[in-house]
């Protein structure tokens, strides 16, 4: 597909855990990182699977927690991605407003909440992830997650200097961490491809205002059959206002 749509774009298109007595700490796998970087991706991109494999690759890094969320704008064509999700869309697009432009295509990264590069280019990432680690506040704030019996806990740290002028919401994604897929049609049929850290779900647990707080939720609306993982997240401005990540931190659960 080529010509201007709605948006811009880059690709052309065709078609039980423990007894309750038990407190254990779960000590993200990614430990004090430094950049949260999203990947908006969809199965029928012919320019898709760079992006999905550099996302494989990034989560390999401690410092790094990457993310795969599916799109679903490109059903219309057809046929539906089978992990798309009407949410990452609106995600995607409350990003590009708040930047002000019209950026919004596949495979897009988000880098810390705040700038968008291509998804296939790993230089442009890296470039992206010094650049936002620049700005107040960004990656600074610890978040830790807690199981007990058969529940999650979030908690998040004080804000190191002015607390108090400081706010963020808190939320948590579900995540399945491998998930090949046989794509039957578009520009990528007859390719398995695996999508890495993918979201399932994303819920919002309450909101940050600067001062210690913890949320917790029952693990079971955390890790249903196929999620292994989870990341939970404190970013500045609200679901339709995404602003700058505040913190973060991923954990397996099984």
């Amino acid at each position: 597909m080529t010509g201007t749509m709605a948006y811009h774009l880059i690709s052309r298109w065709s078609g039980t855990l423990g007894l309750c007595a038990i407190v254990a700490v779960i000590r993200p796998a990614h430990a004090d990182p430094r950049a949260v970087v999203e990947l908006f991706t969809s199965q029928g991109c012919s320019s898709c699977p760079p992006a999905d494999k550099i996302i494989g690759e990034l989560a390999k890094d401690p410092s790094i927690i990457a993310m795969s969320m599916p799109i679903d704008y490109w059903d219309y064509l057809g046929w539906k991605d089978t992990l798309a999700d009407s949410r990452f869309s609106a995600r995607q697009k409350a990003y590009s407003q708040m930047r002000g432009d019209r950026e919004v295509y596949t495979p897009q990264v988000i880098v810390n909440g705040s700038v968008h590069v291509i998804g296939s280019d790993r230089t442009g990432i890296e470039n992206a992830i010094g650049a936002t680690r620049k700005g107040e506040g960004v990656m600074s704030i610890p978040v830790t997650m807690t199981q007990s019996g058969k529940q999650l806990t979030v908690s998040v740290a004080a804000a190191s200097k002015s607390p108090a002028a400081m706010r963020g919401e808190v939320w948590i994604c579900s995540i399945s961490r491998s998930v090949p897929i046989s794509i039957a049609r578009g520009e990528n049929r007859g390719k398995e491809i695996t999508y890495h850290n993918v979201v399932r779900n994303l819920v919002k647990l309450g909101d940050w205002n600067g001062n210690p707080g913890s949320w917790t939720v029952p693990l079971d609306s955390v890790a249903p059959d196929g999620i292994d993982a989870a990341v939970a997240i404190v970013q500045d401005g609200s679901r339709d206002k995404p602003g700058p990540m505040l913190g973060a931190a991923y954990t397996s659960l099984h």
